[in-house]
């Protein structure tokens, strides 16, 4: 008698399963390849304007600006211009407190950009409301005239120098470059145009009439001055002296 077998039956083998080819990837068209050639220009290009910003606005956090493209300017028309500058250790502190109570009284209380006064600016239909802070990123880095590609520009430097720049050295650059008559630039240089005087020695009323000739320097005088500037004047000396009580001069004087 045959012996039956107690092994069990092994399952057959199942095939294996056949591999799926490759897809095949398909190349991509001129205007593909375009698109994405003018995508890498876009982002190294803004990266490079960025790195080129953040490192000039590094730089003069620590070196005073030697020119200004506006002093520049000016010194091609005019061949000569006048500017010496001051620490602000310098400068008769009444007329830091001066400018900030003529050009922006809330210069303490913003990070470049005062959202209300150009919301009002905007609500009236008129320009103004440059703060300090945009009024030095205009003067030191770009160009002057009315452009919106350089409104645009001068909105997004202005945060950057506030957060590498201290409140201090906003008002110090700001004193340094600003013109107070054709061909003088900074306060030094005025001080002495109009009064005689080194910046350290200015008095509440000659800072306040320095002050109230910045928005048009060319056409007022702070030693000659018209009704309209001495009222002016009067008006920024007690500004100055109110930002003084009310802790509004504090961020650029300790």
């Amino acid at each position: 008698m045959a012996e039956t077998s107690t092994a069990k039956k092994r399952p057959a083998k199942k095939p294996a399963p056949k591999k799926k080819p490759a897809p095949k990837t398909e190349k991509l068209g001129l205007v593909d390849r375009m698109r994405r050639f003018v995508r890498r220009v876009v982002f190294w290009g803004i990266l490079a304007v960025f790195s080129f910003a953040l490192l000039w606005t590094l730089l003069y956090a620590v070196i005073n600006p030697p020119t200004t493209p506006y002093m520049r300017a000016e010194a091609h028309r005019l061949v000569n211009i006048k500017q010496d500058w001051v620490d602000i250790e310098d400068i008769a502190p009444v007329m830091a407190r001066s400018v900030v109570a003529a050009e922006d009284a809330n210069f303490c209380l913003h990070w470049g950009l005062d959202v209300d006064a150009i919301q009002d600016a905007v609500e009236r239909g008129r320009g103004g409301a440059s703060t300090i802070s945009q009024q030095v990123v205009k003067n030191v880095f770009l160009w002057h005239g009315r452009s919106w590609a350089r409104k645009a520009i001068e909105a997004l430097w202005t945060p950057l120098t506030e957060a590498i720049w201290s409140k201090r050295r906003i008002v110090e650059i700001y004193l340094n470059v600003a013109e107070f008559d054709e061909g003088v630039f900074g306060v030094q240089a005025a001080a002495r145009h109009y009064f005689g005087v080194d910046a350290s020695d200015l008095s509440a009323r000659q800072a306040a009439r320095l002050a109230a000739i910045l928005p048009s320097p060319k056409n007022r005088s702070a030693s000659n001055p018209s009704t309209f500037t001495r009222n002016r004047a009067a008006s920024i000396m007690s500004g100055a002296a109110t930002i003084a009580a009310d802790g509004r001069s504090d961020c650029f004087e300790n």
